[in-house]
């Protein structure tokens, strides 16, 4: 297999990974809402005193955040930070 065709190989994979990470980000953000709605319209016809649902909106919302920064802001590590994480282990041996 020749340098360029594995070259694709790899863009193809990564785009495949980053599109699937994307669906899913999409699906969990859709559950999110979905779910929170319902929540909130529980809270309402109880008698919508103390805003109870505050504490599922804020503690799944931090995990929705994280998902979306691994999916739109984490970015996969180039060459020179892989080759200074290798020359930190070895020295760690």
């Amino acid at each position: 297999m020749s340098n360029e065709t594995a070259n694709m190989d790899q863009l193809r994979e990564r785009a495949i990974r980053n599109l699937k990470k994307r669906r899913d980000f999409k699906a969990h953000l859709l559950v999110y809402v979905l779910m929170n709605a319902f929540v909130v319209a529980i809270w309402a016809v109880t008698g919508a005193g103390f805003f109870w649902p505050v504490f599922l909106l804020v503690g799944w919302g931090i995990g929705l955040v994280m998902n979306a920064w691994d999916v739109y802001f984490n970015d996969d590590f180039d060459e020179e930070q892989i080759k200074r994480e290798i020359e930190h282990l070895e020295s760690h041996r």
